[in-house]
């Protein structure tokens, strides 16, 4: 498929650090060739990060991104249009999620080339949108917090521990509740009211407004003593806690 390749695309970049969302551009480039091991994607959703954010803000430099002018957003979802030599588990046609290289970026593209090692398939039940919601958000609180920190098997294995969630509702929030559940993990959690009913249909067994006194100091309502804590949002806990 080297027409594709030949063709422009619409897609946001930027040429500078800073600049917040008046320093984002709407351009046309030129549609990225799969290199090995590559697969071209056609974009159907892109899901934001703080991360990029602050990739933006020059907070990353000079790691990332690895040149200028740079087309953000690393988490996407989209169809296989074309793949690249090497590349075994995937085909034209197939649905997918996958994770940009954040020295690359891409993601606000029309299109963009994926390392086959960090694509997945997607079912047909989960859709784009969803699919790119999952990656670094699910990966953080899967990976990083709960199997490698807090050590809890995900097959409910475990000796269960007392896990406290902070910014339940957010994104990694959001993940870390089900997957602590999987684990066999008692799970108190602080959020906003108006989330607290999403917060416990996701499986949370103690739930604080953290607007409250009782919120504010973090403390389980039952009385136990957390073995790990996900701190997920942006207000300071005590050290008690």
């Amino acid at each position: 498929m080297a027409e594709v390749a030949a063709k422009l695309m619409h897609a946001v970049q930027y040429e500078n650090y800073g600049g917040g969302l008046s320093g984002l551009k709407h351009v046309q480039v030129p549609i990225p060739s799969p290199k090995k091991n590559e697969v071209l994607l056609k974009l159907e959703a892109a899901g934001l990060n703080p991360g990029d954010c602050k990739i933006q803000k020059g907070i990353a430099r000079p790691l990332f991104p690895r040149k200028l002018p740079h087309i953000p957003v690393t988490d996407v979802a989209g169809e296989v249009v074309e793949v690249g030599l090497g590349v075994t588990k995937f085909k034209v046609g197939d649905k997918v999620v996958a994770m940009l290289s954040y020295g690359n970026g891409g993601g606000l593209g029309e299109f963009a080339a994926a390392n086959e090692k960090l694509v997945v398939s997607r079912p047909p039940e989960v859709s784009a949108a969803d699919g790119a919601g999952l990656l670094v958000a699910a990966l953080t609180a899967h990976l990083q917090a709960l199997t490698k920190d807090a050590g809890i098997k995900l097959d409910g294995t475990s000796q269960q521990k007392n896990i406290l969630i902070t910014g339940a509702s957010g994104n990694v929030g959001l993940y870390a509740i089900q997957l602590a559940k999987l684990g066999n993990a008692h799970v108190t959690t602080t959020c906003g009211a108006r989330n607290i009913e999403l917060v416990k249909s996701l499986g949370a067994d103690e739930v604080l407004d953290y607007k409250t006194p009782e919120g504010a100091a973090v403390k389980s309502p039952s009385g136990r003593k957390y073995d790990f804590v996900i701190h997920s949002s942006s207000k300071a806990i005590p050290w008690s806690v």
